[in-house]
């Protein structure tokens, strides 16, 4: 994985300012370094700059971005982040129409690819991918992102200039560019966070390339060209066959995926998804004679207060022992106590560049860190909850009757300590209910479907739309912001767009929740692991987390120069801090419940501050 960025404009001659331009490129690349240690480069021409930051995955030697191809008179440049996991076919294909490869790298393949094929390239392309092609003949800048949006990449235009980056932090180098929140940002962080609206980059005038889409920039405007979506039809393979195909598109996209010139692991929670992930990986090294590395995660004295509920009904660790002892896995369990997952809220900010998942993030990039210290490569089972409806609301009566996002159901948790005026200024009903119907009137129904299972397709497509991309981004900024390249076999566009057509009473036969991931499975796990009822990311139940948490949000509110003063009450956060909470009762997905509300202030105070920005009300 790495980072990428860079700047457009027709009227301008950067080369006339070589030095300063340059400059600027390095600096983009500078606030990316997280993402690609290994290496960096710039390119500079009259009406573009690309710059690159490397972190080293495959032909360590000969992989160096910004990569160039000339042909003929026509010349051709590269910056990319993300893996290719059909790269040996698309070679090949490309050596067949008689191109030659100086290097062993996906960078080349694509590069090629597009030479040959023009942008319709990205079409062929299995992988996780954000990436960047200067056409220099053409005067054209392109702007690709994968069908999922497993890899970030931003945008804005001002004064004709186009700035793109893998973060957001990368376009704020450019000279010029004041971060500012608007009502509309206002709204994204406190009725939709710590999810956003696809496309949508929170600060005032920034966007997201969307996922399945590419966009072009030339002297004449900037287009958006859409060329992935998912599409309904009748399911015509029988039960046994379902099983069988998922089963084979599974172990074949996480055999895919395990190609590095480096040694990789896994997340491994005991969890039906990273157990299966874990099989996988583990059976194909100990067939070459090596064993798998794999990772746990929980919190100091999580076996002393851990609430069962409906949400998280047990904890991983009996079953991680499980998985470890089978698998024969080299395991190491990390443990995170209260400090450090309240410090780490912060980088979970500098990493996301905006109010985020609150410690359900800080733990995560906490874990990460950890990791990198042995792995720089990863595979996790993230997305299957999505695909193959594993999460509540896929199931409860609720979700089906109430007109919102299934996950966020009431509005009432998110402005209990917000001012008044706030409050009646943002009216947050009215902007999560334009935003949530815009997307079911995009949702690909499926003609003679009856109530019940259009319903549940709407569900399905949210899922993929908004909370499957919360997790993708969370797991890509947690891991890229120490240098490690986290894999999501699970959420190969084909698995996805297989299962999206499979009948409800195929994947949860009898109510057993992913049942059709269970079965295609069961050749792979002990019958403990494969049944065992769905419990997500851990999290803390320590009371003194949450006392913590308390003290630190007060003596914020005490500063009157703390920008949160702006939109918060503080009584009412004095009243919230002293109201035990319920940890069966999230606000957000599964986890974000009393103690992540006071986590998330300190993220946005911290937020509004870093960044020195500039809220227009």
């Amino acid at each position: 994985m790495c980072g990428i960025a860079g700047f457009c404009n027709f009227k301008q001659n950067y080369v006339e300012q070589y030095s300063k331009w340059q400059d600027v490129l390095d600096k983009m690349k500078e606030t990316l370094k997280h993402r690609g240690p290994d290496d960096k480069g710039v390119s500079l021409y009259s009406h573009a700059g690309l710059a690159h930051a490397r972190l080293s995955i495959i032909d360590l030697a000969n992989g160096v971005q910004p990569m160039t191809r000339h042909v003929g008179n026509r010349t051709y440049t590269l910056v990319y982040n993300g893996e290719l996991y059909n790269t040996l076919e698309l070679r090949n294909d490309l050596i067949s129409k008689g191109w030659t490869f100086n290097t062993t790298c996906d960078t080349e393949v694509i590069l090629v690819g597009f030479i040959e094929y023009g942008a319709d390239f990205v079409k062929t392309m299995n992988g996780i991918f954000a990436y960047a092609i200067w056409d220099e003949y053409n005067q054209s800048m392109y702007l690709f992102r994968d069908r999922l949006g497993i890899k970030p990449l931003f945008y804005t235009t001002t004064d004709n200039t186009l700035l793109f980056g893998s973060e957001l932090k990368a376009l704020f180098q450019f000279p010029g560019i004041q971060p500012e929140i608007d009502r509309k940002g206002l709204c994204e962080i406190f009725a939709i966070g710590p999810g956003k609206t696809y496309g949508c980059g929170v600060f005032k005038n920034f966007n997201e390339v969307l996922p399945g889409y590419y966009s072009v920039y030339r002297e004449d405007g900037f287009k958006q060209i859409q060329y992935w979506k998912l599409n309904s039809n009748p399911h015509r393979d029988s039960y046994e066959d379902t099983i069988e195909k998922t089963s084979f598109l599974v172990k074949d996209s996480i055999k895919r995926q395990m190609i590095s010139d480096i040694p990789i692991c896994t997340f491994l929670s005991g969890g039906v998804d990273s157990s299966i992930v874990t099989a996988v990986c583990a059976n194909e090294l100990a067939r070459q004679g090596e064993q798998l590395n794999t990772f746990s995660f929980d919190f100091v004295d999580n076996d002393k207060y851990f609430k069962s509920n409906s949400f998280q009904p047990s904890m991983d660790r009996p079953y991680v022992d499980t998985m470890v002892s089978q698998f024969k896995t080299k395991h190491t369990y990390l443990i995170c106590d209260n400090n450090k997952l309240a410090d780490y809220l912060y980088d979970a900010v500098d990493a996301r560049d905006l109010p985020c998942m609150a410690d359900v993030e800080s733990s995560l990039i906490y874990f990460c860190s950890e990791v990198v210290k042995q792995n720089k490569v990863t595979l996790t089972g993230e997305c299957a909850d999505e695909i193959f409806g594993g999460y509540p609301w896929f199931h409860k009566k609720e979700s089906f009757l109430h007109h919102s996002f299934p996950w966020s159901v009431h509005m009432e948790p998110r402005k209990q300590l917000l001012k008044d005026d706030i409050i009646k200024h943002l009216d947050m009903e009215q902007y999560v209910l334009a935003t949530y119907e815009k997307s079911l009137k995009e949702t690909p129904l499926l003609e003679g479907e009856n109530e019940t299972e259009k319903r549940r397709r709407e569900i399905a497509y949210l899922n993929v739309k908004w909370f499957m991309c919360t997790l993708l981004d969370r797991l890509d900024r947690t891991s890229m912001h120490s240098g490690l390249e986290a894999r999501v076999p699970l959420a190969d566009h084909r698995i996805l767009e297989y299962v999206w057509n499979v009948p409800w009473d195929i994947k949860c036969r009898d109510g057993e929740v992913k049942h059709l991931l269970r079965e295609s499975a069961k050749d792979l796990l002990p019958p403990e692991i494969l049944r065992r009822k769905k419990s997500p990311y851990p999290k803390t139940y320590h009371p003194g987390y949450e006392n913590l948490l308390g003290s630190r949000l007060l003596t914020v509110l005490e500063d009157s120069s703390s920008p949160l003063n702006q939109l918060v009450d503080k009584d009412k956060v004095i009243k919230f801090i002293n109201t035990p909470s319920d940890y069966g009762k999230p606000w957000y997905g599964q986890l974000m419940a009393g103690p992540q509300m006071l986590a998330y202030m300190l993220q946005i105070n911290y937020w509004l501050e870093k960044y020195n920005i500039k809220v227009n009300l």
